[in-house]
């Protein structure tokens, strides 16, 4: 066999296969037991019918044509691994030419990784927020922690921002019910704004037992995006007796016995959360400089393959919610055109992340070790809620494992930029992030998550590694390859049959 690589562009090649006719032997030796067995001739056995009577039976050009659909998987996973090609994309085959007894000549086009140019590391510079944590913010933290211990008291006056309600809701649209927007017995803390538009003006200064008609647009459900006349009646009016800030409140919110040894528990445990955003602002802002300085092309097919999955999450989350995409825009007020070219442009930058990274890896020979894919293993599965073993069973269906390791192998190259790399705060000054050791590959992650579930009120979680998008209801921290469902490494340096 012989192949040859034609260039098409930075991320498609044309390969064209020569094959002399005594290689296809094997595989229409193959046929030719294949087709005895299904073949029934009177006179023979199953499986015993001679390849001279299936010629006649069938005809010597179809047996043929079979005999190489047979072999081009195989024959374009040699050529792939002879002209050392990384595909991403299944091949579109042409057979140019064959005859019986001659060579077979087939080309195959398919999207390849682009080739990168990194540039120097060293000379990167990088700016991140301070990590100092303020006297301000230990009191909102504490103030939160109160507020958590606060208890509600019915008191009988008309309601007033900040308190608990319970309400009845109904909603009419040209004077008929909607379907599905009633509710009895609802709670609801006035001013928090997670209802309906309009209903803190509307029950503010009610009464208990009055009834407040106000117009809002409908959010979901057959008629989302219309007015509706939403009634709320009010049946019952708390208030939030807070507890007082001492001695006292630290014994019964924590494990301390003195206000200040809790206020300095608090200062700790958000100075970690503040060290751990710093690594994700820090992986952020670096992503953003290598986009900007390594010329990244993107495969048309590989970009198509990541919207339809982002499309596909979207749509998923939202049957989940109980909306639909129209009345998640009208949540974002942006237009589809809008929410279309932001996702289309988000799933671009994560993709040209992936390859800056696997070029990284590649470049730096960064590879894991089975100790590293066990932790791994052993961390998401306690994050699934499943059993390791279960979890590892689920991930070698598929390519679940293969897009394991691609994970864990971007995170790597990730952090070892980040230790080569220069990181200063706002006033120039040299930062020293809170990396993680380079076998912990979700350390940063981790981090975060710890510090997020220590801290009194919790504050956000780290910043992605690639700017996140809007193209599920709900953003999840995220490593650089989970970022992104198109997988290009998954089947970096292997070619499946299943591609042709």
């Amino acid at each position: 066999m012989k192949a040859t690589k034609e260039t098409l562009s930075p991320t498609r090649v044309k390969l064209t296969v020569e094959v002399p006719f005594d290689e296809l032997k094997p595989s229409l030796d193959a046929t030719y037991r294949k087709l005895a067995r299904q073949v029934r001739v009177s006179g023979f056995r199953p499986g015993k019918v001679p390849p001279r009577i299936l010629d006649q039976r069938l005809g010597r050009g179809v047996i043929l044509d079979e005999a190489v659909q047979e072999a081009l998987p195989q024959l374009y996973s040699e050529a792939v691994q002879a002209e050392e090609v990384d595909v991403l994309s299944r091949p579109e085959v042409d057979i140019t030419e064959f005859a019986d007894g001659g060579q077979l000549v087939f080309t195959a086009e398919v999207d390849v990784r682009p080739e990168l140019t990194l540039p120097e590391f060293s000379d990167l510079s990088i700016t991140v927020d301070a990590a100092e944590v303020t006297d301000e913010q230990i009191e909102e933290q504490l103030v939160g922690l109160r507020d958590r211990f606060a208890q509600l008291t019915p008191v009988e006056r008309p309601v007033q921002d900040g308190d608990f309600v319970s309400l009845d809701l109904s909603a009419q649209v040209d004077g008929e019910p909607v379907e599905g927007a009633e509710a009895t017995g609802l709670s609801y803390e006035v001013g928090s704004g997670n209802l309906v538009a309009g209903i803190d003006e509307a029950i503010i200064g009610a009464a208990d037992g009055e009834s407040r008609t106000f117009t809002t647009e409908l959010l979901g459900g057959d008629q989302v995006g219309q007015s509706a006349e939403v009634t709320a009646t009010v049946r019952g009016v708390k208030e939030k007796d807070l507890p007082a800030l001492d001695d006292e409140f630290a014994t019964i919110a924590s494990e301390f016995d003195t206000l200040e040894e809790l206020r300095a528990d608090v200062a700790r445990r958000l100075e970690q959360t503040r060290r751990a955003e710093q690594v994700g602002q820090a992986r952020e802002k670096l992503l953003e400089a290598l986009l900007e300085r390594v010329d990244v092309p993107v495969p048309d097919s590989l970009l198509a393959s990541e919207l339809e999955a982002r499309e596909h999450r979207l749509t998923h989350e939202l049957e989940h919610l109980g909306t639909d995409r129209a009345g998640y825009l009208a949540t974002l007020e942006k237009s589809a055109e809008e929410f279309d070219a932001e996702v289309r442009e988000n799933a671009g930058k994560a993709i040209r992340s992936q390859f800056i990274l696997d070029a990284v890896i590649d470049a730096e020979s960064i590879g894991i070790d089975q100790g590293e894919l066990m932790e791994q293993v052993i961390m998401r599965a306690q994050r699934s809620g499943v059993q390791p073993d279960v979890f590892a069973q689920q991930l070698a269906q598929g390519e679940g494992l293969q897009a394991l390791m691609a994970d864990v192998l971007r995170t790597k190259a990730l952090f070892l930029l980040l230790e080569s790399v220069a990181v200063v705060d706002g006033e120039g000054s040299r930062v020293e992030l809170a990396l993680p050791s380079r076998a912990s590959t979700e350390g940063d992650e981790a981090e975060s998550d710890e510090a997020e579930g220590d801290e009194a009120e919790g504050d956000a979680p780290a910043a992605e590694a690639v700017e996140g998008d809007e193209s599920a209801p709900s953003a999840e921290a995220a490593t650089p390859a989970e970022s992104t469902s198109a997988e290009p490494a998954a089947s970096k340096g292997k070619v499946r049959d299943r591609d042709i």
